[in-house]
């Protein structure tokens, strides 16, 4: 869950906060936001979450330990996935709360300051950029898409050429040797070169057909959506799956797209063969809160 954002600086970082006391943990930056709507919201490790207040902006924070979320502590912390699930959770919690009550643009997990003065200076300091990625996504909501493909379709098993086409070595297997004696093992190792030729071709074909077809089910979502981001596959140890991810998609999308966006997700399900699509959302848009990042 970890997001994208504007990047913060860690307290003590400069020399200038003791690794013994306390440093600022910022969520997100909300525009017209009532505090009471945060009511008794809790944050990372537990901590209670406020807002400071600047430019017109609101910053929600939280206090937290620099023991913990100091630029020493964050170096090890971050490499612990359990912490780091757990903080991440938090971090999200609070910025869910505070979307559905007014438009916020999420920060990176771990973004710490020294004090909330230094977060007021920030606000005032880059309150355009902010205000910036606050008209962009007021209103709208992000969307996730992952494509996954089923192995035996990459391999194009299904393209087998006729009765006999798997027989022969197994695929890894050394050729034949061809017989000194002049036998007919020569052309047997020529038929398995020839087979291995086919197998690559068939292979080559299928990631192909499935490339096309994830590029077909993006640019039919695309057209339904404010903008895209393109994000890196996902490790198969964290999406848990045994299919291929051919597609992982970041949409934003106005109130009014979302109910053909979905239509769209759905008929994509339902006409791929081998072929499984995921739908996640509505989150707040961590994948459209840096200018320019569509």
């Amino acid at each position: 869950m970890t997001a994208p954002g504007f990047a913060g600086e860690t307290a003590g970082a400069h020399g200038t906060a003791d690794p013994a006391g306390t440093g600022v943990y910022l969520y997100g930056v909300a525009r017209g936001l009532d505090p009471a709507a945060l009511g008794d919201t809790a944050g990372v490790a537990g901590a209670p979450v406020r807002g400071v207040v600047a430019a017109g902006l609101t910053a929600l924070v939280s206090t937290v330990r620099l023991a913990e979320y100091g630029e020493a502590a964050l170096r090890a912390n971050l490499e612990d996935l359990e912490w780091l699930e757990a903080t991440a959770r938090a971090h999200h919690d609070v910025v869910d709360r505070a979307a559905h009550a007014a438009p916020t643009a999420p920060v990176r997990i771990a973004t710490i300051y020294r004090d909330d003065t230094r977060v007021a200076e920030v606000l005032s300091d880059e309150g355009g950029r902010f205000t910036e990625v606050l008209d962009l996504i007021t209103g709208r909501s992000e969307w996730g898409v992952k494509a996954y493909a089923d192995p035996e379709l990459l391999r194009g098993d299904a393209e087998q050429d006729g009765p006999g086409a798997g027989e022969g070595p197994a695929p890894g297997a050394e050729p034949p040797a061809e017989d000194p004696a002049g036998g007919s093992s020569g052309g047997a190792g020529t038929a398995y070169l020839r087979r291995r030729q086919q197998e690559r071709r068939r292979r080559a074909d299928a990631g192909r057909r499935v490339g096309e077809q994830a590029d077909a089910v993006h640019a039919e979502l695309a057209d339904h959506a404010v903008a895209s981001r393109h994000h890196p596959p996902q490790d198969p140890r964290l999406s848990g799956r045994s299919g291929t991810q051919i597609l992982n998609v970041a949409y934003l999308l106005d109130e009014e797209q979302v109910e053909g966006f979905l239509a769209v997700t759905r008929a994509a399900a339902e006409k791929l063969a081998g072929i499984e699509v995921e739908v996640t959302g509505p989150w707040p848009p961590y994948s459209f809160i840096e200018p320019g990042a569509m």
